[in-house]
This record gives C-alpha cells, sequence and structure tokens, in this order.
C-alpha cells in the first residue's frame, strides 16, 4: 500500500525537522509552498519532500488543498493530509494498514488540537483527513472538508484508533484572514449551516456582539442545523454575546436551552455555572456544577472543551462552598480540582489555604 503525505506551507521553517520525521513512514511527502520567504521550501527538499513553489491567488484554503492534492501521485493509495504544525505519534502507519481494507476511502482517527500550559489534552476530537487518493475534492474557502465526488457511494470509514495527531501551533501566527474567509464562504452557500456556525462564533472572537446573535440564530433557524452539539454551542456563544451586553437574564436561559439541546455535554452547564459565580449566586453554582459532574462520558468532538473536563468545576463547586461557608466540602472540592491540574499554582494555593484554615478549626 502506498501511502503519500501531502501538506500546504507558507513560512513554517521552524517546524521542517520535526514534521518530516514525524511524517516519515509514508513512501513519499508532496508539498505545496504558496510563497516562503524562510527557506521553507529549501529545507523540505533538503529532507527529502517534493516541493512545488506556487502562489494562490486570491488567497482560499480549499483551493490550495485542491491543488496539493494534484501533487499526490496518481499511483498513492491513501493520502494523509497534514499541516506542518502537526505531529503524529510513532507507529501511525502500521496502524492505519491494519483498517484500512478493500474499499476503505476514509480513515477516522483521533486528533488533539491544543495543550493545556501543563502539556495536558486541551480540546481533542476525531479527524478524518486521510483519504484515498481518488473521488474527493476540499471544499469551503476556510474551515475546509473534504466533499465525496467520486462515482456511487463514498466508502467505507475506517476506525484507526491507533493513529494519533497532535497540533503544536505558532502561536504568532494570525488569523486575521478567517474571518473575511467565512464571510465569504457563508455569501457562497448561506444555507450551509457549519460555516454559518464558525462565522458566528467568528464574530464573538472580534467582540461583534450583535453580529454573533444575529448569524447564530440564523443557524439555529437552518433546516440542516440538526447535529445537536453544534447547536447546544451555537446557543452558549449566543449567551456569551448576552452576558458581554450585560443581559444577565438572557444569557441565563440561553445557557439553560444548551443545556437542555444536548445533555450529554458539560459545557452548558459550566458555562452557566460561571455566569452565576460572577453574579455570586452560590447555590446556583452548586447546582450547575452537579449537573455537568453527572455527565461522565467525554464525547469525541470539538465542541467538548478541556475546562469543562478537567479542574474548573470543582474550583467552581469549591468557591461556592467558601463563600457559604462549607469549608469541608470546600477543602474536598480543591483538592479534586488540584488533583485535575497539580501544576496550577492557584489551586494549589487554594488547598493550602482551606488544609490550614481547618486545621485551626480543629483546634478551636
Amino acid at each position: 500500500m502506498k501511502i503519500v503525505v501531502y501538506a500546504i506551507a507558507k513560512n513554517e521553517g521552524f517546524f521542517v525537522d520535526r514534521w518530516m520525521d514525524s511524517m516519515s513512514e509514508a513512501d513519499q511527502v508532496v508539498v505545496l509552498d504558496t510563497g516562503s520567504d524562510d527557506g521553507t521550501a529549501e529545507r523540505l527538499r533538503a529532507r527529502g519532500a517534493r516541493v512545488t513553489v506556487e502562489r494562490i491567488s486570491p488567497w482560499r484554503f480549499d483551493r490550495a488543498r485542491n491543488r496539493s492534492l494534484e501533487l499526490v501521485p496518481e499511483d498513492a493509495d491513501v493520502c494523509v493530509c497534514t499541516d506542518l504544525d502537526e505531529v503524529f505519534h510513532p507507529g501511525w502507519r502500521s496502524a492505519l494498514e491494519e483498517v484500512w481494507t478493500p474499499g476503505t476511502r476514509q480513515a477516522s482517527y483521533r486528533y488533539t488540537w491544543s495543550f493545556q500550559p501543563d502539556g495536558s489534552e486541551g480540546v481533542v476530537f476525531w479527524q478524518e483527513k486521510i483519504h484515498a487518493r481518488r473521488g474527493f475534492r476540499w471544499v469551503h474557502p476556510v474551515h475546509e472538508v473534504l466533499e465525496w465526488v467520486g462515482e456511487g457511494e463514498r466508502g467505507l470509514l475506517a476506525l484507526a484508533q491507533g493513529v494519533q495527531l497532535d497540533h503544536h501551533p505558532d502561536p504568532q501566527k494570525s488569523r486575521g484572514q478567517y474571518l473575511p474567509l467565512l464571510e465569504l464562504s457563508v455569501a457562497e452557500d448561506p444555507e450551509d449551516d457549519r460555516n454559518l456556525h464558525y462565522l458566528g462564533r467568528e464574530y464573538l472572537y472580534y467582540g461583534r456582539w450583535d453580529d454573533c446573535i444575529r448569524t447564530l440564530t440564523r443557524h439555529l433557524a437552518l433546516p440542516s442545523a440538526v447535529w445537536r452539539d453544534e447547536r447546544a454551542a451555537s446557543m452558549r456563544y449566543i449567551a456569551r454575546a448576552h452576558a458581554q451586553k450585560g443581559e444577565r437574564d438572557e444569557a441565563r436561559d440561553w445557557y439553560l436551552r444548551a443545556a437542555a439541546e444536548a445533555p450529554h455535554l458539560r459545557e452548558p452547564w459550566v458555562d452557566l455555572a460561571m455566569l452565576l459565580y460572577e453574579d455570586q449566586e452560590w447555590d446556583g453554582v452548586l447546582y450547575a456544577t452537579a449537573c455537568a459532574l453527572k455527565i461522565r462520558e467525554r464525547p469525541r468532538t470539538y465542541i467538548c472543551e478541556a475546562e469543562a473536563w478537567g479542574g474548573l468545576p470543582h474550583d467552581l463547586r469549591c468557591q461556592a462552598y467558601y463563600h457559604t461557608g462549607r469549608l469541608p466540602q470546600a477543602l474536598e472540592e480543591a483538592r479534586l480540582a488540584l488533583a485535575a491540574a497539580p501544576s496550577d499554582p492557584r489551586l494549589a494555593g487554594n488547598t493550602e489555604l482551606l488544609e490550614k484554615m481547618a486545621g485551626l478549626a480543629g483546634e478551636l
């Protein structure tokens, strides 16, 4: 089975050696360099990659991905699309070969999109950028996805549980191009629920609260917007926008709607708990975090946020118990929060303080 890695790159020379080491299990690596001036292309070639330099104008991620896919030899069996700031764990090829059976057209694998400051995993979900050589194309100017354009059925999707890809991005890299490209994507296809959701989220990042609310309300009204996880996320972002506008009751109501929309997610309850924490509604904090902690199975989607599945719910409960004078319960929650994030100095300080207070209370 011939496996070819393909990628797009611009000014990512810092990542070349790490990336090429990670991709070395492939039979070939091809890269479309879209205009680097830091020696990325030369470094890639020195490491054995086949590099083509072309500028994509006007810039669109789907055009760049499709052009890079064209560079993959026709005799390839499997195409693996990665970026230069991503790293496979060793053994990914053999894990992929184990599940790639006749009729397989695509593979799903575990992807760690972000990491916490202490090195633990942040956002984790399953990705599907490994695919057969023919029958696929990339669509959308940004947040591009693979679309099946081949004859007949899309074919089998293999679950490659032994394949793990980690994302270690350059924090200095701007995402300023995302907003205009998302606006373009929605203008091209106003009924595409996925990119309408992403556009509303981008408005939230930019502090454009009314645009966020308007866009995500449109998303929720689309007949195709049926994925509960993403619908709940839209509701949460609407709530955050209302909270930023000082509309606390509206924010609370939207968080409750999000919790009802996707009862298998912790995030709406944790967001609600944060809102109530800011308003010093301590009993509400305890109720919302208790609802969150009852949910023990973490879904495999990008919607899941690390904070909701880490120490934050316990930290919030610690604060609520402390402010209502229940020190033993506050100490218990402080210890649970610290166990989830042992390198956090604030949580360590909280635990130490509460242990001292508990000791003094015992002496009295």
